[in-house]
């Protein structure tokens, strides 16, 4: 099947022969694409503008040798590409047209307390503040931000999106999807942070993002990247936790919370109640049940999120300075905010 987007679409089909062209989203409901969606073979050519058709088409056909092609470039992506671009990022595959007036970044994090970490972090020392504005380079992924699924802000003339991705293999998928996306829809980002847990050691980090870039003609920078123009920093975090209660199994951001939290003193405010819990439960604490605690000292009673931005902003500055400054983490976080 190939599904064919963006408003050149006569160009890309002088070069087809192939008789069954449909342009099937006009005048039709939910449930008529979806009959429509489910009556096809695989192998007819759609011309579409729907991202309701093309969220049924890229689910139905997400296996097949299918490509979808951007008109407007005519550039082309794997359905598999396409499927994951719409899933995880939330992708418009209809394309835009983009200036390059405004700067953006990019950082891909694990998860949303991940995210709501950084966000804090860059609102604390850097001086972002959040924006709703979303700037031409990110407006494909405009709708993850709608729904609040990544964090948007800004300082001076430079915005940076903040999204999570499931774990650390999410973050080298969303990295490779995005670089193609930026190929085949053309726009860019200046920088991309990709923020990874040192789950064995830093050399296997490495071979993973290597292995990922390895399809696209990259620039190795020292500890850096660079694909085109855009610089790829990796964010490793390696921060180990030593507490005689505390089960550490490997570094997350979950460390560096902790670490932050014993800098405010709160560890020592629920020392007593983590060697009770300690010895009743006859076992370690986990690092998420030590903040749970320090959730409960502090009378927070909200999310996850909601305390580690919190926090945050109401430590010390000098404190998640010198945290992110022996974490190896500053000067990267600083770099990407520019």
């Amino acid at each position: 099947m190939i599904l064919i987007t963006g408003k050149n679409y006569e160009n890309v089909l002088e070069s087809k022969n192939e008789e069954k062209i449909l342009f099937p989203e006009y005048g039709k409901n939910s449930e008529e694409l979806k009959a429509f969606a489910f009556s096809l073979r695989g192998d007819e050519i759609i011309v579409t503008a729907s991202l309701e058709l093309i969220d049924l088409l890229l689910e139905r056909f997400k296996r097949h040798e299918g490509v979808l092609i951007y008109s407007d470039t005519g550039e082309s992506l794997t359905f598999k590409e396409a499927y994951e671009l719409r899933k995880y990022l939330d992708f418009d595959l209809r394309g835009g047209d983009f200036r390059d007036e405004e700067r953006a970044n990019v950082i891909f994090c694990e998860g949303k307390t991940d995210s709501k970490f950084f966000k804090a972090t860059y609102k604390k020392l850097f001086g972002f503040k959040e924006v709703k504005k979303v700037p031409e380079t990110l407006k494909l992924i405009e709708r993850v931000f709608e729904r609040e699924n990544y964090e948007l802000i800004k300082e001076g003339g430079v915005y940076l999106a903040i999204i999570p991705s499931e774990g650390n293999s999410g973050v080298i998928r969303n990295l490779g999807n995005f670089l193609r996306a930026m190929e085949v829809f053309r726009f860019k980002v200046n920088k991309i942070g990709i923020a990874l847990d040192i789950d064995e050691s830093e050399e296997v980090v490495f071979q993973s993002i290597r292995g990922k870039l390895s399809g696209f003609d990259y620039q190795s920078l020292g500890n850096r990247f660079k694909v085109e123009e855009t610089l790829i920093v990796p964010l490793l975090i390696g921060y180990h936790v030593n507490h005689g209660c505390i089960d550490w199994k490997k570094p997350t951001v979950e460390d560096l919370m902790i670490e932050l939290l014993s800098r405010e003193r709160v560890i020592r405010k629920i020392e007593r109640a983590i060697n009770i819990l300690c010895i009743d439960l006859k076992r370690k604490l986990k690092p998420k049940e030590v903040i749970y605690l320090a959730m409960a000292a502090k009378g927070f009673w909200g999310n996850l999120e909601g305390f580690y931005e919190m926090m945050i902003m109401r430590s010390r500055r000098r404190n998640l300075e010198s945290l992110l400054r022996r974490a190896k983490l500053y000067d990267d976080l600083a770099f990407l905010g520019r």
